[in-house]
């Protein structure tokens, strides 16, 4: 994804010629009572992201290639989904203080975008409670969700300004955030009601009996699609592994491998090598195995770059390292301030359940090596503006070891060298500042003892 540069003959040639089409859309407005921190332009699949420049009073302008059409705008609070197609040209206004009743988007093409938000609002809505919605039985769920859908359908059609191929293949889009709904809906019983043991009865899905998951149209419209054939082929691939003895990762690559569409295919794979390569017990049959089945080169150049970034957190290589760490006590800490120790780094962050769910492990395993040569070391990547929440979560926690806050959250530098994209995520680093596992055993898992054990810690 580039920044379109319009060059000034490049404005006469298209003003000569009304025939020819921008290739490209402007996104302008401004932010009043902007956070601190970054504003960014994503790409809903995740594929683009990049910061927004604005003046003094809050006003941006960007101008985009339509690599991508739907997008989410994020200032680190209030995220805005639009969906741009060439030639759009969006105003976006609201005053970051009161985002709900403030939000505008004008323009050529805004009402799709408000159209969008809009659904997403009244999905909020009528979705409510999760432990309450979650906990419901089968047919008071299916009953929720119905009502869901036919007040999506309803909002659908009373808006006016949408063209027929968007509202056509929005109507698909609606059944499908239905579907995904009920897809959805065992593991979350499970969670809510604490009921390990739950299944819905055989009838439940029977909407996807003989269900296309292969739809290119709608793998590329539509994220409830994306997310139903994404999660149809993680369900596949566990059972893949457990039949013949392979590892996650490899069955989701031989089993997505089998996809009729090469687009779905390809994009699939690379989501997955993208965000699951790091966690990978073998990175390089990993790699192998992808690169035997992706067929897209541009993916396949980009992989290639995160594969070599990864190998060069082999153990035995020196750890990438971070610098001047606010800590919770007082002052900054540096990696190399911990020389002569081992260190065992928990990236975690405050709004993170599962980094949470860690922490009476974490307290068990640093009680139990307490006075041995090893440091245990929790980096938070809250946001800097949620500084006084993770200053919080220490104390109301009595979290121990050193707690430090990362100087840039997710974009630090010892963040990205790790290539973290999913926490909680545990590095074991020896007293010389050499990696011993860039990608270490959780608290809770027996093996880290294990590991210590190997050390001789």
């Amino acid at each position: 994804m580039k920044k379109v540069l319009i060059f000034a003959s490049a404005i006469v040639f298209l003003a000569c010629k009304k025939d020819i089409q921008p290739d490209y859309a402007i996104i302008s407005g401004k932010i009043t009572n902007k956070p601190v921190g970054a504003v960014t332009i994503n790409s809903l699949n995740r594929s683009f992201s990049e910061s927004i420049e604005f003046t003094e009073d809050g006003s941006f302008s960007d101008t985009l290639a339509l690599d991508n059409k739907s997008y989410v705008l994020y200032d680190g609070q209030n995220p805005i989904f639009i969906r741009l197609e060439a030639g759009d040209k969006l105003n976006i206004n609201y005053d970051a203080s009161d985002f709900e009743n403030t939000l505008s988007i004008t323009g050529v093409g805004s009402e799709v975008s408000n159209y969008i938000m809009a659904r997403k609002k009244t999905e909020r809505r009528m979705f409510g409670n999760a432990n309450e919605t979650y906990t419901l039985n089968e047919s008071d769920f299916k009953s929720k969700f119905t009502k869901i859908k036919d007040t999506l359908f309803g909002l659908l059609n009373n808006t006016s300004g949408l063209s027929k191929e968007f509202v056509k293949n929005e109507k698909r889009n609606i059944r499908y955030f239905y579907l995904k709904s009920l897809m959805d809906y065992e593991g979350a019983h499970r969670y809510f009601t604490k009921n390990e043991s739950f299944q819905t009865s055989d009838d439940f899905l029977k909407e996807f009996v003989a269900f296309d998951y292969s739809n290119e149209e709608d793998y590329v419209f539509s994220d409830n699609y994306k997310r139903i054939v994404s999660n149809h082929f993680v369900e596949e691939s566990r059972k893949l592994a457990e039949k013949d003895s392979l590892t996650n990762d490899l069955a989701f690559v031989k089993i997505t491998s089998t996809n009729k569409s090469e687009v779905i295919k390809n994009d699939l794979l690379f989501e997955f090598a993208n965000f699951n390569m790091s966690y990978s017990s073998d990175i390089k049959v990993f790699y192998d195995t992808f690169m035997a089945n992706s067929t897209n080169q541009d993916n396949n150049e980009i992989i290639t770059e995160k594969y070599k970034k990864l190998t060069a957190l082999a153990k035995g290589n020196v750890s990438p390292k971070f610098e001047n760490y606010e800590n919770y006590k007082g002052g900054t800490t540096s990696l190399v301030d911990l020389k002569g120790k081992y260190v065992y780094v928990d990236v975690w962050a405050t709004w993170c359940g599962p980094c949470i769910r860690e922490i009476p492990a974490l307290k068990e395993i640093e009680k139990q090596y307490h006075g041995k040569n090893i440091e245990f070391v929790s980096v938070s990547i809250d946001k800097l503006t949620d500084h006084d929440k993770w200053t919080a979560m220490v104390a109301d926690k009595a979290l121990s070891g050193t707690q430090l806050m990362a100087d840039n959250d997710w974009n630090s530098n010892f963040v990205k060298e790790y290539q973290i994209q999913g926490i909680p995520r545990f590095i074991l680093i020896d007293p010389e500042g050499k990696i011993v596992d860039h990608n270490a055993p959780r608290p809770s898992d027996p093996t880290l003892e294990a590991l210590f054990q190997e050390e001789n810690i």
